[in-house]
């Protein structure tokens, strides 16, 4: 019996290791939504969206489909306006860039997004996927556009909602042919997945393979589910013909990408709670000219890929503040929420310290400037600071937060010349804690809980960084659409009576799990 049971241990577990050897969806647990992908050789490349954060429309890169590493951002600021600055009460939570769409041509990188804070479509050219890029901007924004070269030399562009229009860009893609008039290209793009549409089709993205041109698009009937669309045609210009390629689980929106050993995937997305908007990968195969995604019309949890690893450090990553001779100020995993002022923030001025000062008074954290965020990451996630409020000055609040609309914070603040600990969430309206601060140095967590879609947080506090109290009830982190992000941790620093005080942060952990 023994002997049986070790023979059958010796044949299981080489089969054991090889499953954990692949790859899993989802592909990426963080909010990278509005994915668009390509192949260039045996690398590929990939945009997502990050709206109203700057620097924005990350750009990355795989050698194996399956874990990604950030690579540039296709610009520092989208505009100057009060919205993206965060002035006189505006805002633009929700909306600065949307989806973009990435291309290589003749040697040459291409990112295309479109925004409505700028009333713009933004083209962003690169010789080298790290940059520089150059902009190219013009009116208006096209929504949801895909961009195509196509083999006769000419660079069409399809967007829309619902009804699908093709219009021509010129050579050097800085506006559009203006003696070719946009057409219709699909009157009612929605068609396929019925009448009772609660989403239009949208989310263009186009492609080409063997003889026909592939258009995939999202909808969303009603009493239903995030429905990938599939459009095919000889010509560009039509007639097309559609199906419903995927219904499951609300996994939608996305594109083809195919292996250099001749292999197919369509790269896709869902919406899953307070974490954002997370990126799965489907096998592609091919009946009769269609591409059927899916296995028996699901995205499978495995993948014959390569395993995916640690999203740290590629795309959230600690931070010591500690920089070298030709270190960036801020790595890539760093983004402000909105415009930053570059002139109140610092990792030279106190060397090993990120320093935030106030440079104007706020009443609402929403719209302070020079919070600095990284993406929370599923299914748990933990991130730390140690804190240093000696230059702190009345009415100052500084901490660690996790920024959405339902938003929670745990810092300190000065009051009546005294320093306190403070929890503070939306959902209690108010502060749910406050304890006096005697020391110079304190140190704060936040928990997220991401699991079964619990989206669960649990702020603490520590005089000494090992011995952690929990401060403030379990926070509730609800998918927003105002905010239209996951959850991200971030450290800020802001005044509600008077300017010229900062807060040092010591350094920045992030951890899988709940630390």
């Amino acid at each position: 019996m023994k002997q049986s049971l070790k023979i059958l241990f010796h044949i299981l577990l080489p089969l054991l290791l090889k499953a954990q050897d692949k790859a899993h969806n989802p592909l990426i647990y963080a909010d990278v939504p509005d994915v668009s992908m390509i192949r260039v050789g045996d690398t590929y490349y990939m945009s997502s969206t990050t709206m109203h954060m700057s620097p924005g429309v990350p750009v990355m890169s795989s050698k194996d489909l399956v874990n990604w590493k950030l690579e540039s951002y296709c610009y520092d600021t989208l505009v100057n306006n009060d919205a993206m600055n965060l002035n006189n009460g505006q805002s633009t939570y929700g909306r600065g860039s949307w989806a973009s769409c990435i291309r290589y041509h003749e040697g040459e990188f291409m990112v295309s997004t479109f925004a409505a804070t700028s009333g713009k479509t933004h083209i962003y050219t690169a010789k080298d996927i790290k940059g520089p890029w150059t902009e190219k901007s013009f009116k208006p924004a096209y929504h949801d556009h895909s961009i195509f070269f196509d083999e006769d030399g000419k660079v069409y562009m399809i967007y829309g909602a619902g009804e699908l229009k093709i219009l021509e860009l010129k050579a050097d893609l800085s506006g559009l042919k203006t003696d070719v008039p946009e057409k219709v290209l699909i009157p009612n793009a929605s068609a396929p997945a019925g009448e009772n549409i609660m989403l239009r089709a949208e989310g263009s993205q186009l492609f080409k393979a063997n003889e026909f041109y592939y258009l995939f698009n999202i909808t969303w009937p009603k009493d239903g589910m995030r429905t990938v669309l599939i459009h095919r045609s000889k010509s560009i210009n039509g007639p097309w013909e559609g199906k419903v390629a995927l219904q499951d689980r609300g996994i939608a929106q996305g594109g083809l990408i195919d292996t250099p050993d001749g292999r197919w995937f369509s790269y896709l997305f869902r919406d899953n709670g307070g974490v954002g908007r997370i990126p799965y990968l489907t096998p592609v195969t091919w009946e009769e000219g269609w591409p059927v995604l899916g296995i028996n019309g699901k995205v499978p949890d495995e993948l014959d890929l390569p395993a995916n690893e640690s999203l740290i450090p590629e795309l959230v990553n600690s931070d010591e503040f500690k920089r070298k001779k030709g270190d960036p100020d801020l790595p890539l995993v760093w983004q402000w929420n909105h415009n930053p002022d570059n002139s109140l923030w610092s990792v030279n001025e106190r060397k090993g310290y990120l320093r935030l000062t106030t440079g104007r008074v706020d009443t609402s954290f929403v719209m302070a400037k020079n919070t600095l965020t990284q993406r929370t990451i599923g299914p748990e996630s933990t991130a730390s600071t140690k804190l240093d409020v000696l230059g702190m000055k009345e009415g100052d609040f500084a901490g660690l937060c996790l920024l959405q609309k339902n938003y929670g914070l745990v810092g300190v603040k000065i009051a009546n010349g005294q320093k306190y600990i403070v929890m503070e969430s939306v959902a209690a309206g108010k502060e749910e804690a406050r304890i006096p601060l005697t020391k110079k140095k304190v140190y704060f967590k936040a928990a997220c809980d991401f699991k079964d879609r619990k989206d669960e947080a649990q702020f603490y506090y520590s005089l000494n960084g090992k011995n952690w109290t929990a401060i403030g009830t379990p926070m509730k982190m609800p998918y927003t659409l105002p905010h239209f992000m996951g959850y991200r941790f971030g450290l800020f620093n802001y005044a509600t009576m008077q300017t010229g005080g900062h807060a040092d942060f010591d350094w920045f952990k992030i951890e899988t799990g709940i630390k």
